[in-house]
């Protein structure tokens, strides 16, 4: 009885499932990221896929498109969306810096202490008001629909000596992208920043062109970067790796109302599956980099004020020198103030 009872169960969830693929979506979502299935921006995607095409009950198909197929770098894809040749594409601040350069705030060091503020500040209205800035700047074309991770925490590693202090970084020449902030903060703290395409970077720290770069623990092991001679790494947490999610505006705005539903709790799954995904992939890289040898230094709560306090010249130029940099900036220090308390409070009521 048992086994007859499974087998009808089987064979009506396949049969199911075959209506289900078998019937014609009445939407469809072309999704890119620029890297590749062990990538936690791809264990997003597939949630969103998952969760939206089920939802839906298959009213809307997502077609996936992983690495340079769509689309090669941030100014190419997000033109890409802001043309409808792409409904959705996930950059880092880095890569939309170029079109938004206010999104570089996620990059500014020692705002966020830790994954639970984090998470807090990019869940609320911070995000929403990053979105309203980037429908204005694009003319109502790029829609920001969530603010995720990708790669966990920015960690300055090198290939010279342990780093303690900011006196430690004087003189090392550091990787960073084009960007200028990247830049700024390097500078803040006393190194050379050197900017070098991600691709060149093996190679450029076996060469000696640069000698430390500001990197999540998963890039630098998924790279190799220790057998290139990278062996120092202090857990300074200067920046959260904020994952930027668009989408074209007018394809979701063409979408009914339960349909731009599904689509916002598919970003809200697609959220949560990056904020954990780089913690859980982390736990071996840092295994796997001590085993090899690796120096991994946590520096004390006096250390990192003094870092905190090296990089504050940053602040000021970023307010200064970007657009709408100081409207962004209080947005987030005004977000990352009020989930300090709540997760204080939080915190305070679960001890009791």
């Amino acid at each position: 009885m048992i086994k007859t009872t499974l087998k009808t169960l089987t064979v009506a969830a396949i049969v199911a499932g075959s209506a289900l693929s078998a019937a014609a979506a009445e939407y469809t979502i072309r999704a890119t990221a620029n890297s590749n299935e062990n990538d936690e921006d791809y264990d997003g995607l597939i949630v969103f896929k998952n969760y939206v095409e089920s939802a839906s009950n298959g009213a809307i198909e997502v077609e996936l498109f992983i690495g340079t197929q769509l689309c090669s770098n941030g100014a190419e894809c997000l033109q890409g969306v802001a043309d409808g040749t792409i409904d959705v594409y996930i950059s880092t601040s880095g890569g939309a810096s170029g079109i938004f350069p206010y999104v570089q705030v996620l990059d500014l060091p020692y705002l966020m202490a830790d994954d639970r503020i984090a998470e807090n500040v990019l869940s609320g209205d911070f995000t929403r008001k990053m979105r309203e800035m980037a429908l204005a700047d694009s003319g109502g074309a790029i829609r920001l629909m969530t603010i995720g991770n990708t790669g966990g925490w920015r960690n300055f590693a090198n290939t010279k000596r342990r780093v303690a202090e900011p006196a430690d970084m004087e003189g090392l020449k550091i990787r960073t992208v084009v960007a200028d902030l990247p830049q700024e903060l390097v500078k803040s703290l006393g190194a050379s920043p050197t900017p070098i395409p991600w691709p060149e970077l093996f190679t450029s720290f076996q060469t000696g062109v640069v000698e430390g770069s500001k990197n999540g623990i998963t890039d630098i092991m998924g790279m190799k970067f220790p057998d290139a001679g990278l062996q120092y790494v202090t857990l300074d947490g200067h920046a959260y790796m904020g994952a930027l999610w668009w989408m074209s505006n007018e394809k979701f705005l063409a979408m009914p109302e339960d349909m731009r539903g599904v689509v916002v709790d598919g970003f809200y799954a697609l959220q949560q599956a990056t904020f954990a995904s780089p913690k859980r992939k982390s736990i071996q890289a840092y295994q796997d980099f001590v085993a090899g040898g690796g120096d991994l230094y946590v520096p004390t709560p006096a250390q990192k004020a003094a870092f905190a306090d090296a990089a504050t010249p940053v602040y000021d130029w970023f307010k200064g020198n970007v657009t709408n940099g100081e409207e962004i900036f209080t947005a987030l220090t005004d977000a990352v103030a009020a989930a300090e308390a709540e997760v204080g409070a939080a915190r305070a009521a679960d001890l009791n």
